[in-house]
């Protein structure tokens, strides 16, 4: 529970004043205005024409291109750029170039057959959630604390007030909770409602019910920018920010460049140093697939594999219309980093796994020695969303799973608070520790993968204990209070 400040994380990663220096006079030289730093004094943003940028960076040659259901405009570079020799030394890399924005996973599913409707719910509802993981009417925030919780949307899209109001209207009324978002950061758009940006924000307020939520949002963004860095850059420059972030964003890796992905990390290692939990989905695509030389091999996720982040998986109800026990929900993305080696906190859950799985893929599939993910899980399949004034139902993706467990350690941090303690920070080394006390292990299921003849659409199955599927499992709050309500 000892953490640093910003203050403190500034002066460790505070570049030089010759790094200072010689980069401002190289941007000033191209005519490159209006730039701004943040605390940490690491990152700048400035405001180039097309023509400056690319006469500063050397081989960069911008176009327009529009795409996505949403017809986005951005100006990227396909080329790469080179900087002066003199440069490289002191810079990572330049953002805004290369990189287009993903697009969203989330699915609605078709509805399941059934048949016969006693004691059936129709869909996942807060009211699911808080009967399968033990949340009772007075799990709820005290409104006493300065405990907060935050959900960050990075792909065009907005929620709306309304929306969760409605929501909370129709699945709120068993459990006290606030019907409007504490603080936007960022601005919030006048387009329509975005799915995924009302999934998070409804889904987090009812598992972390009556807690302060902040969303950040993109705003319609300007052309060059990169929503998940500006997030990035905001966490560098606020000292006081909620305990829990929760993030629904992802890239594969191999669509990363090293200094990129490198720089990412570092960003997401300060955030875990200040005491923060960061959860990003784990991805909706199972173990992934992509074709390296000829040869089939899985594909991980980014920030998903980070170190320094809590990944989320997601499950599925054995029976669709029941709040019975999880088993894998095929979507949940999992696997192994082939960029971060493994963290020394889960080398013997993962070694355990790796010697005691009936059924593992060949290991030409995944590097056994990366950073394994996710490390917990929750439901991911089936859920009611309101969405401009609409109530959709058979949502299903990561995506979901992810608010759901922000939601309940903000619960347990608001208990920490009360009881004088810091909040829980950064979580997975304690996790890997307590073995997954407190957690519902998940222990039937595969999830999808290449369909080739050698591994016919199946990844990694999950069993007992830690798993690359549902990593430890999904809560059981009582139990996960109890494990993790002390130092």
């Amino acid at each position: 529970g000892k953490y640093l400040s910003l203050e403190d994380v500034a002066e460790l990663v505070r570049p030089s004043p010759l790094t200072l220096r010689t980069v401002q006079k190289w941007l000033l030289a191209a005519g490159a205005r209006n730039c701004q730093s943040v605390t940490t004094q690491d990152f700048l943003t400035c405001w180039l024409s097309v023509r400056q940028a690319e006469l500063l960076l050397s081989g960069a040659e911008f176009h327009r291109y529009v795409g996505g259901p949403a017809e986005i405009h951005v100006i990227r570079s396909p080329r790469p750029y080179k900087l002066p020799k003199a440069l490289a030394p002191h810079v990572d890399f330049v953002g805004g170039l290369h990189r287009f924005p993903p697009t969203s996973s989330l699915r609605q599913r078709p509805e399941p057959q059934v048949s016969g409707t006693v004691g059936l719910h129709l869909g996942v509802t807060p009211s699911v959630i808080r009967q399968r993981y033990n949340l009772t009417a007075q799990d709820v925030g005290s409104g006493t604390t300065n405990n907060s919780q935050a959900c960050a949307q990075f792909l065009e899209q907005y929620f709306h007030e309304s929306d969760l109001a409605e929501f909370m209207r129709l699945f709120g009324g068993k459990f006290a909770h606030q019907a409007s978002v504490a603080r936007v950061v960022g601005q919030q758009g006048r387009g329509r409602a975005g799915i995924e940006a009302s999934l998070d924000v409804e889904y987090l307020m009812s598992a972390g019910a009556n807690i302060s939520t902040w969303v950040y949002s993109s705003p319609g963004r300007h052309e060059s920018q990169e929503p998940f860095l500006q997030w990035l850059l905001l966490l560098s420059n606020e000292s006081a920010l909620p305990h829990v972030h929760t993030v629904s964003y992802g890239d594969d890796e191999d669509s990363l460049s090293s200094v990129y992905i490198h720089r990412v990390n570092t960003e997401l290692m300060k955030a875990a140093a200040r005491g923060l939990t960061l959860l990003f989905a784990s991805g909706d695509s199972g173990a992934g697939c992509w074709s390296v030389s000829g040869r089939h091999q899985f594909r991980p996720s980014f920030p998903a594999s980070s170190p320094y982040v809590t990944t989320v998986g997601g499950t599925s109800f054995q029976n669709p219309f029941r709040v019975t026990s999880e088993i894998v929900d095929y979507i949940s993305g999992g696997g192994f980093s082939n960029v971060f080696p493994q963290p020394s906190y889960q080398e013997e859950a993962v070694a355990q796994f790796l010697s005691s799985s009936p059924h593992l893929p060949p290991s030409s599939y995944f590097n056994a020695s990366g950073r394994a993910y996710p490390d917990v899980a929750a439901l991911s399949d089936g859920y009611w969303v309101v969405s401009n004034s609409v109530p959709i139902p058979w949502v299903s993706g990561t995506s979901a799973s992810t608010p759901v467990f922000g939601g309940v350690l903000s619960l347990i941090n608001e208990h920490r608070i009360l009881n004088g303690h810091p909040p829980l920070g950064f979580l997975n080394p304690r996790l890997y520790q307590q073995r997954g006390a407190g957690l519902f292990d998940v222990t039937h299921g595969c999830h999808e993968s290449c369909l080739n003849e050698e591994v016919q659409g199946q990844g990694f199955c999950s069993g007992p204990g830690w798993d690359p599927v549902t990593g430890w499992g999904t809560p059981n709050f009582p139990a996960l209070l109890k494990t993790l309500i002390n130092p």
